[in-house]
């Protein structure tokens, strides 16, 4: 059960970070994305990338605290927080957000007691344990194609 959680954590960095099978990571899909461009909604009803961002540090600090034993479900500001004032330093930080709790993340999945992968982190998720570290990096790609997707249309 040890290699399991060694290859949920390759997965949960190759979905932010790259060399994923299917296409462009989070990461890569960003790249080249200005604080300008993360802001604009160049599709009608869809998010925004920076929206889209901020989303999934959501969906990252949901999973680390079910991991610490916290059942709360989000608040619709925690799934989908505002955007900052647009500026290149905030974009970053946004960003730099995102890696940090990847890295949290990683690490948790790393420490996690592999005979309980099979249970539910907290009495309140539906999910066990493996299914919602392998959502985060499922969670990432969807996004990550929504991205590209944004990019195409800025």
């Amino acid at each position: 059960m040890q290699a399991e959680l060694s290859r949920l954590d390759d997965q949960l960095a190759r979905a932010l970070e790259g060399e994923a099978w299917h296409g462009p990571s989070v990461l890569e899909a960003l790249e080249g994305v200005s604080a300008q461009q993360a802001v604009e909604h160049p599709i009608a009803g869809a998010h925004s990338i920076w929206e889209l961002v901020l989303h999934l540090c959501g969906t990252y600090d949901l999973v680390l605290r079910r991991i610490g034993g916290d059942g709360r479900q989000m608040t619709e500001s925690e799934d989908w927080p505002s955007v900052p004032l647009p500026s290149g330093e905030n974009w970053s930080d946004c960003i730099r957000e995102l890696k940090r709790l990847n890295e949290e993340l990683r690490q948790a999945v790393v420490n996690f007691p592999a005979e309980r992968l099979d249970q539910p982190l907290v009495p309140e998720a539906p999910y066990t344990a493996y299914t919602q570290f392998i959502g985060v990096t499922q969670h990432n790609l969807y996004h990550a194609g929504q991205i590209v997707l944004l990019k195409k249309f800025l």
